[in-house]
């Protein structure tokens, strides 16, 4: 009660009906998911928890203390237990008879799998050595902003010692040094020389605090954060208008419309090495940073923590574009601050690279701050992207209480500094101190990152695509849509159909993913009404690589007569509302300078003329020339092919029951007027299967593939054509 009296921005969530039936390990499990539940306390990804617990040794039976810790690369948010690694306590601390100093640190890094307590089989984290050797029985180790903002101050110990005796606490400081065997060394020594500490604030990097119980543990981190809240917010409430330098553009009223506008021209450029996903910000925090007066220089300086930096690279990219000057100047303004960007990335790598280090990774950047407008972050999929930019939301956050803790010019010699490096190496610009260059380069090439990174699972066949399948609400477009999801697509369902459009999007987020599926409505006969769905996808995503329509009208009345009206439609539907699409496609392609593709959907009536079909096949013919007529506007960058199925029934919109029926008395076809509709569906399907090679019924999968074999990279060399998928149809060979 004690703690959450004091609490004044953080919730004390500790439920003590639902730890009091949890074991110890479990224990740490839900201490750790109440911690990485709020942002505030640590980032996604970020920090470490640990427990040291004695449990029977699965060998001898023995009471044994063992560490565990959240294992490498997971999250505490939502880590369980099979998440977290075991080791012996004793055999951890015994790795100090073989260590061979800082230098020589990453060779202890493989042992800890011969500390492996039980079966466990989850890596364990680099921080392992930082928890194992704080005699403490339960430890958090995490990156809250406003630890970050007191730990990359450049009067940072001066204030922790003033936070001390604000709130009667007994916080101890530790000079930068990178994660590792090295750290949990001085960690130890510092709370040997301070018997009485309760916490350690690692300069620019984080927080350490620990407790007796499980219980403890939590209470005493949250408190000790929300207090730094306190002492930090009073901080940056006195500074008012005067953070960051003040105000030096206004924020653009129109900064939402200007976003997707420019959206499609940034990810291209961005995607030069590898294309990448993209998300936007215009947060209150994000539009009072890059409007402001300080926002270059502290944007070049880079972040602090080493957690912020892996994902935003060393610095983001600040564009020096006055809002005033108008769009314009807008696009040469970026593609200048690119240049530059890239020239000063491959100059860090160069200045700093070893032999033995790992090539250059991209040099383009994955953050972009924009004056006047937000922040667009990027990468390999939406939630990386969005991540991103939340990591540079912390920075900001960070730097933003760095600046408000300074007053006048920073001391002689930083408290940052230390062995792993001098004061000459930081840089600070109104207070805030960001990580030394080469101590950044040692962590974004660290060999144990390059590993972490080779790790990962190869990516699949359409990742990094974003995909739009217009008509996706059913039938073919729903097989393209979940195929697509099924490889990597992000995957945008267009559709009259809103309904259907939503529901086939959800289906695709369970096989993709939450954030790789979304829907729009669309008819695809007005232009603006495409423009509008377009202009969704690209908020959602960045831009669009692979443009798909399987819309399309079939008309049909009881009589077997087309009126004019119904003619108009078909074409408008099945030919001009392709062109439409294309055209509004290619606008944002153009502005991309990837290479894409589009598939349309023609038909075997294409090349079979029929009796009672002449404003559909007619339709179907005009689209085929129109995939070539397309193919040849838009090279060379956008492949543009189609398929020719044959009918289609299964799950197509295109075949109510009325017109299930009309074709089978057209073929003389008998059938049981009280059959369901999927049973005279099929009796028409097995029908138009029998006039095939192959006897198959066509299905909307077989036209999916074929449709992603076309957009995809496996046809990269193929354009203009069009493939039958019409199970052998010999009335529809070319002539």
């Amino acid at each position: 009660m004690k703690v959450k009296a004091s609490l004044r921005y953080l919730e004390d969530r500790w439920d003590e009906a639902v730890a009091r039936g949890l074991d110890e390990p479990e224990l740490l499990r839900y201490r750790s998911n109440l911690l990485g539940s709020d942002l505030r306390i640590t980032n996604f990804g970020g920090g470490n928890t640990s427990s040291k617990i004695m449990q029977g040794d699965p060998l001898d039976g023995e009471k044994k203390e063992v560490l565990w810790i959240k294992g490498s690369g997971g999250d505490l948010g939502s880590i369980k237990v099979s998440g977290l690694a075991a080791l012996y306590q004793d055999k951890l601390l015994a790795l100090e008879r073989n260590y061979r100093g800082a230098q020589y640190e990453d060779e202890m890094v493989e042992m800890y799998p011969l500390c492996t307590f039980g079966r466990g089989t989850v890596a364990a984290s680099i921080d392992t050595p930082l928890h194992g050797f704080l005699p403490f029985r339960h430890v958090d180790h995490l990156h809250p902003d406003w630890g970050i903002a007191l730990a990359a101050s450049a009067n940072g110990k001066e204030k922790m010692e003033e936070f001390n005796r604000a709130f009667d606490h007994r916080l101890v400081w530790l000079p930068w040094q990178r994660p590792g065997f090295e750290l949990g060394l001085m960690l130890r020594r510092a709370v040997e020389q301070t018997p009485n500490c309760d916490g350690v604030v690692l300069g620019g990097h984080g927080l350490f605090t620990w407790g007796d119980t499980q219980q403890e543990c939590y209470e005493n981190t949250i408190a000790i954060i929300d207090q730094l809240g306190q002492f930090v917010v009073e901080h940056v409430e006195k500074k008012g208008g005067e953070l960051f330098g003040g105000r030096r553009s206004e924020a653009l009223p129109n900064r939402s419309d200007l976003a997707i506008d420019i959206f499609p021209f940034l990810r291209g450029r961005v995607s030069g090495n590898r294309r990448l996903i993209g998300s936007f910000s215009d947060l209150p925090e994000v539009l009072r940073f890059v409007n402001s007066q300080d926002a270059a220089q502290l944007a070049h300086l880079g972040t602090s923590c080493p957690d912020h930096f892996i994902r935003t690279k060393v610095r983001p990219l600040f564009v020096p574009w006055d809002p005033q000057t108008g769009t314009e100047a807008l696009r040469p303004a970026i593609d200048s601050a690119l240049a530059t960007y890239r020239r000063e990335y491959a100059e860090y790598y160069n200045s700093f690279a070893r032999p033995d280090s790992p090539a250059m990774r991209d040099a383009n950047p994955t953050v972009v701050l924009l004056p006047g407008v937000g922040m667009f972050s990027f990468g390999k999929n939406k939630t990386e992207a969005r991540l991103t930019g939340e990591f540079y939301v912390n920075a900001i956050h960070v730097m933003e209480g760095a600046s408000s803790l300074g007053i006048g010019k920073p001391p002689a010699v930083l408290p940052q500094a230390g062995a792993a490096a001098p004061t000459e190496a930081f840089k600070v610009h109104s207070n805030y101190v960001a990580l030394p260059l080469s101590e950044a380069f040692r962590i974004e090439y660290w060999a144990l990152e390059e590993a972490k990174i080779r790790r990962q699972p190869p990516e699949k066949e359409l990742s990094r695509q974003v995909l739009v399948i217009v008509g996706g609400g059913s039938g073919i477009g729903r097989e393209v849509a979940l195929l697509a999801a099924e490889r990597g697509a992000h995957v945008v369902v267009a559709d009259r159909d809103y309904e259907g459009a939503k529901t086939v999007a959800g289906e695709a987020k369970a096989v993709g993913g939450k954030e790789t599926a979304a829907s729009t409505p669309v008819d695809i006969r007005n232009r603006e009404a495409i423009r509008k769905a377009f202009r969704e996808v690209v908020a959602a995503y960045g831009g669009l690589d692979i443009l798909i329509n399987t819309a399309a009208l079939f008309p049909s009345s009881a009589d077997g007569k087309i009126s004019d009206q119904q003619w108009g439609i078909t074409l408008d539907l099945n030919v001009t509302a392709n062109y439409l699409l294309a055209d509004e496609a290619a606008s944002i392609l153009r502005e991309q300078d990837l290479e894409a593709s589009m598939v349309l959907t023609s038909s075997a009536n294409a090349i079979v003329p029929k009796r009672g079909s002449e404003a559909y096949d007619v339709s179907k013919a005009a689209l085929s020339h129109l995939v070539r007529e397309l193919a040849i506007s838009l090279a060379p960058k956008v492949r543009v092919n189609g398929i020719s199925p044959a009918t289609v029934i299964k799950g197509s919109a295109m075949f109510p029951r009325d017109r299930v029926i009309a074709s089978l008395r057209k073929y003389a076809i008998s059938f049981d007027e009280s059959a369901t509709d999927e049973q005279l569906r099929t009796l028409l399907a097995d029908f138009y299967a029998r006039r095939t090679l192959t006897h198959h019924a066509i299905d909307p999968k077989d036209c999916a593939e074929a449709i992603l074999f076309l957009a995809g990279p496996k046809s990269r060399c193929t354009t203009g054509h069009l493939i039958p998928v019409d199970g052998g149809l010999t009335e529809a060979f070319l002539r």
